[in-house]
Formats: C-alpha cells, structure tokens, sequence
C-alpha cells in the first residue's frame, strides 16, 4: 500500500491519519472528528484493507457508507489506488447507475463496498448484496447522513452486520442524533479530532473576500476573477440547478473551460464532468450544494459563491474545497442586497468581522487589487470559439426576422417566447400572422366593430 501512496506522490500521512491508523489497525472502534479533506479516507481506508489481508476471499467483507454519489465515486477511488498492488476488488454501489454492472461486481467477487444507503438497502432487500459477512464498517460524512436524512437507513444496514464488526464512524460535526447512533452500534469508541483545540473555524489558509455585487453584474465580475493571476482549478456554487446550467452556458460562452454538477445532470453527466474537472481537461466547475461533497480535488485555487450559502455550515463547507491539503486558497462570496440578513447570521457565527460586504462591480477597482486580477482584464476571453454565435444574431437580425416568424407560426407559436412573438409583430406595425394566439384574438377584437360600422373595410381584411 505505501508503495502505492507513493507512486501518486503521498508520502507522509496528515494528522487525522496519523492519529487513526495506528488505533484502528489493532481493531479498536473509532469516532473521528474532522473537516473534509483532511484526509480522513486514508485514515480509516488502509486499516480497512489491512484488515482484509493481502488476498480476501471472495464476498463482501468491508462495507463504507457515504451520503452523496460524489462522495461515493472518490472513496471508492482512493480505496482502488491504495489496493492497486493487491488482490482486492473495490466496488462502489449508488443510484442513478444501471443495476447490472454493479450486480455482476457483486457476484464476482467485490471485497470492498462503498455505497450510498439507499441503493445499498435495495440490493440488499432483493438478496442480491449479503451484509452477513462484513468484518468492518465505516460510516463517513455522518453529519451529512443526518443533514439528507439517511440515518434511518443507516441503522437498517447495521442491523444486517455482525454485532462483532469494527466500526468506525466519521463527522465534521457531532450533532445530538450521529452521538445516538454511535453509542448504539459501536463498542466502546475513542473520539478523535484532528482539529488545532486553537484554530478558529475559519481555516487560517484561506482568504476570505466579501462582496455586496448586483446580480445582473456577476457573471461579469466572476469572469474577471477567472483571469486572476495564479488561478487554478476554482469551482462556482450556485442556488439552484437552473442558475448552474445558465453560468455553464454563459462561462462557456465568454470562453472558458467550465462543467458543472448539479441534479438535472445524469449520473454519468456528472462523473465525466467531475473526472473532466479532477484531470484539469475543464478547470472551472459549476456545482450546487448537493454535488459539493464530492468535489475532493487538492488543485483548487478558488471558490467563489455565486450565491450566499444558507448558514455558517454550508459556507465552511463551501470555502473547505479550496485550501486542502495545506495548500492556501481564495473564497469570495457574493451577497445580494435580499440576502444581507443571512451574512449578517454567517459573520457573527464565523466572527468575520465584516458585518457590511463591500458593494463591488465588475469596473470596481477594488476587485483587481484584492484578487489580483491584471489591469484591464475584460469579461470575455479574446479568443473564444463561441462568441461568434452570440454575435451573429443581431447582426443579421433583419435577414433573420421573416424567417423567425415563419418558424413560429409553422409551429403555433410553442416554439418561441411569448415574450418576443407579440414584440415582433408591434415592431413591425403590421397584422403578419405569427402564430401568437392572444396577439391574433386583441387584432380581431378591434377590427370587428370597423367592419360592423362601414361593411366596406370586411372583405379587404378577410
């Protein structure tokens, strides 16, 4: 296993590990507190595979439970480098994936299991996956299992093991409910945090920047902080789904190389653009908070939150993608004019200091100087493949108008905005028929009583 480390560059262990590994290699049950990405998968995966032997029996002996596919994919990952000079097969088990590939995994042999406790329990309730045999069990991101409300699940997949499993159960936080669960099922376990006593929830790495920006400006502003100097991989939080796939778009546009994760994506949407992002093929990403656990990546320079996270967790959580593995990073948030009384929440928990962010536009000089973006940097890469077509429209936007309405009315008006369709045909001052069916009935009205008035105008206009 170290000669595997290795080979990728790992060499000496983080805190957390150093902490772990020895406990958990004599057996001993586990409670470990920490922060993501402090390296807590190495810290419970060698033992996991040490306990296994060099050459497993074939059957599912090690199962880790995770809350989010993400999450799944890069555990699984880690845990397939470190077994890459054994005879141990990796298996990860979550929704949104075909049964049957994960089935046949199953049958041939899959040692170790990381799966989400959903698609877990249905495998395991059609008898197609036996928990019977585990000898040690991992609960990673309990916090977050609770937060989704999986830990129901959870107590139903440890019912399925042995009572004489090692078990050891990792959390950023230790809320009343995963205390509950780990005094249930776990043999008297030592609690380790990996956490400076010292250090204040705001990682000392990270620089925080805070900014009150309009939101018509944004995607402007965030294009210029994608030209700062030493930027790295960076990874944009949005709100919603639709707001992720509308900056995708727009970044795209502008000329950068931008992903995204969010649940309108397939799974393996979301894996290839993942993967995409992990080997630098794409360096922006574009995730909502669902997707945000699994975003394990130890090149992000930035974070940038497009919108202000709900509470002090989600923004720890946020900021935690970049400055991992001691490296320093960049956080800035933008806060809406709406939203000023969820920051205010945020900067008294996380003692900022700021209680009022800097109002700050795209032309603000301010946001050269504190992201150390070059002078005159534009929001638009100059030699972007894509802007062309933007361009063209309005262009040729005569040439194109006829044509446009010829289309619409061809189609009955269900494939253009209802906006743009009565617009047209005001602009154009004339009676055209373009398939917008309220713009046609207010035509006929008014006509009506002219033609019932002088019966001469009636047949010109049918």
């Amino acid at each position: 296993m170290v000669d595997a480390l290795a080979e990728k560059g790992i060499l000496e262990p983080f805190p957390i590990q150093t902490q772990t590994i020895p406990l958990a290699l004599t057996g001993q049950d586990i409670i470990g507190q920490a922060k993501t990405g402090t390296g807590k998968t190495f810290g419970f995966g060698l033992p996991l595979i040490q306990a296994l032997g060099t050459s497993p029996e074939p059957g599912v002996q090690a199962l880790v439970v995770v809350p989010t596919r993400e999450l799944c994919v890069q555990v699984a990952e880690d845990l397939e480098l470190a077994t890459s000079k054994r005879d141990t097969k990796v298996l990860a088990i979550y929704g949104g994936k075909a049964y049957e590939g994960q089935i046949e995994q199953i049958k041939a042999g899959a040692q170790i299991v990381v799966g989400t406790p959903g698609r877990l329990l249905d495998l395991a309730g059609q008898r197609l996956l036996s928990l019977a045999n585990v000898k040690v069990m991992v609960l990673d991101e309990a916090d977050k299992m609770l937060d989704l409300g999986f830990l129901p699940d959870v107590e139903k997949l440890f019912a399925q093991t042995s009572p004489t499993r090692h078990t050891m159960l990792f959390s950023a936080t230790m809320p009343g409910p995963v205390v509950t669960l780990a005094r249930r099922f776990m043999n008297r376990p030592i609690h380790i945090r990996a956490t400076d006593p010292d250090e204040g929830q705001i990682q000392a790495n990270i620089k925080h920047v805070i900014y009150r920006a309009h939101s018509l400006d944004k995607d402007e502003v965030i294009a210029r902080i994608l030209q700062a100097e030493g930027r790295g991989k960076t990874v944009v939080f949005t709100r919603t789904k639709r707001a992720a796939a509308k900056l995708v778009e727009e970044l795209n546009d502008r000329g950068f190389n931008a992903g995204a994760v969010h649940g309108d994506m397939s799974q393996e949407a979301r894996e290839r653009s993942m993967a995409a992002f992990k080997a630098g093929k794409k360096d922006v990403l574009i995730a909502t908070d669902v997707a945000a656990r699994g975003i394990d990546v130890d090149d992000v320079t930035h974070v940038i939150n497009h919108t202000i996270p709900d509470d002090e967790k989600t923004y720890l959580h946020r900021a935690g993608r970049t400055g991992r593995a001691g490296k320093t990073g960049i956080a800035v948030t933008f806060v809406d004019w709406d939203d000023l009384h969820k920051w205010a929440l945020i900067n008294r928990a996380l003692d900022f200091g700021q209680p009022e962010p800097t109002e700050t536009y795209s032309s603000s000089p301010h946001l050269f100087s504190d992201l150390n973006i070059p002078e005159g940097s534009k929001g638009r890469l100059k030699p972007s493949p894509a802007a062309p077509h933007r361009e063209k429209p309005p262009a040729s936007r005569e040439g194109g108008r006829s044509r446009q309405r010829t289309r619409s009315g061809g189609s009955g008006g269900a494939g253009t905005g209802p906006s743009s369709t009565p617009h047209e045909a005001h602009a154009e001052g004339s009676g055209t028929h373009d398939g917008a069916t309220p713009a046609r009935r207010k035509r006929t009205r008014r006509r009506r009583p002219s033609g019932g008035q002088g019966g001469a105008p009636t047949p010109p206009t049918a």
